[in-house]
């Protein structure tokens, strides 16, 4: 990353540019284009979040979006209460409105940021993040931001993340970085490839999954599992 984390664009930008880009986030098929095997990782969590919690009545979605994840959950397990949480307003009423279509519990929306908002503690039998926790900025926005998913889990519940990750070692990354440029470049060519770089420069802050990993353990979860890696994209679940 060239620029450093207290240039990084605000909450306030992020959330403008999410305003008006809602019909990208709202194909099940291919997820987000710009995220390697988008529709795999929502197959997976989709379908590992219900064997794991069984159970689950209460589902939580962080940076929902259109709101892809939960509706993939719910068509695993009719029912589910959903609590949607996204800084765009378009967003959560374009998750809603497709909610509303399917099999649901009670459907609550909640705009902002997640670690500000009074949200119930040991609520949530699962809890999804998907292409959000790279907006997390410091050490101590890490450290916050899994403190209070932590906190918001039922004892047993699993939190599911899928993301993009950096890397430890610097040779690492950069092989892993020139498959994405590739793949990029592949969907639209090499202007397309320099676009999303220069987006991801500003607004993203990734860490790399090891970081995350021991983060997670340090907050209390007791047991991790990765279930998928590919470049510089991956998902994993952790459970309380």
């Amino acid at each position: 990353m060239k620029t450093p984390l207290e240039k990084k664009s605000s909450t306030q930008t992020i959330q403008e540019r999410f305003d008006n880009d809602v019909e990208r986030f709202s194909n099940l098929d291919t997820g987000q284009q710009a995220v390697i095997d988008a529709p795999l990782m929502l197959d997976l969590i989709s379908a590992l979040s219900i064997q794991i919690v069984p159970h689950a009545q209460n589902i939580l979605d962080i940076g929902c979006g259109a709101g892809n994840n939960t509706i993939k959950i719910v068509r695993e397990k009719a029912g589910l209460n959903c609590d949607l949480v996204d800084l765009s307003l378009p967003m959560l009423e374009r998750a809603e409105e497709r909610l509303r279509q399917e099999e649901t519990g009670a459907i609550r929306t909640f705009q902002g940021d997640f670690r500000s908002l009074d949200l119930p503690d040991d609520h949530y039998h699962l809890i999804v993040a998907a292409a959000v926790l790279h907006h997390l900025r410091d050490d101590q926005d890490w450290l916050d931001g899994f403190t209070k998913i932590y906190d918001l889990l039922k004892p047993g519940g699993a939190l599911f993340v899928s993301d993009m990750f950096f890397h430890e070692d610097a040779v690492v990354h950069q092989v892993m970085w020139d498959r994405y440029g590739a793949y990029l470049s592949s969907l639209g060519g090499d202007e397309y490839r320099q676009k999303v770089f220069d987006y991801i420069d500003y607004e993203d802050s990734p860490r790399d999954l090891t970081y995350q990993i021991e983060l997670l353990r340090k907050v209390g979860f007791r047991k991790i599992d990765v279930l998928h890696k590919n470049s510089c994209f991956g998902a994993y679940v952790a459970i309380k």
